[in-house]
């Protein structure tokens, strides 16, 4: 069963990290950390009309989370928010509801369906999306709302 786990397919992924590094000047950053096992992913994206136009990942994670970031890398030039999210919420589903696998630019993702027998490893599976997510919230939010009026001119 642990063969299924870190199968060449994974570890390919692994050593094929795309879009490694930061980004200079990002629209949007952000880290998440599984608190289970350290792993730690912080990515930058720079987003135009809604859509990803530009991405880096700083990934610190098990080959698992790496492998999944390595997807995410590979695909998430043009996605939007919405295509990220459904992937995200998908990837979920199918670690801890089995449920199907994600479908469309994220289809690859099937191959971590082992890990769902595995509850430990799923906060680093989905670390770089539950990030990426976030991050592209933030690019496409507009402009800062101001929650207090205090030092308004």
């Amino acid at each position: 069963m642990i063969d299924d786990l870190y199968s060449a397919k994974i570890l390919s992924l692994v050593a094929n990290m795309p879009r490694a590094g930061r980004l200079p000047a990002p629209d949007a950053s952000s880290e998440k950390i599984a608190k289970l096992c350290g792993s730690k992913i912080t990515v930058d994206v720079k987003v135009e009309n809604g859509k990803v136009v530009d991405f880096a990942q700083d990934v610190s994670a098990c080959a698992l989370g790496q492998a999944a970031a390595a997807i995410l890398g590979q695909n998430v030039i043009g996605a939007e928010l919405s295509d990220i999210e459904l992937a995200r919420d998908s990837l979920a589903a199918m670690l801890k509801a089995n449920g199907s696998p994600p479908a469309g630019r994220f289809a690859e993702l099937a191959v971590l369906e082992p890990v769902k027998d595995y509850p430990a490893r799923h906060a680093s599976t989905l670390l770089a999306f539950e990030a990426t997510v976030e991050a592209v919230r933030q690019a496409t939010s507009g402009a800062e709302t101001r929650t207090s009026t205090a030092g308004a001119a």
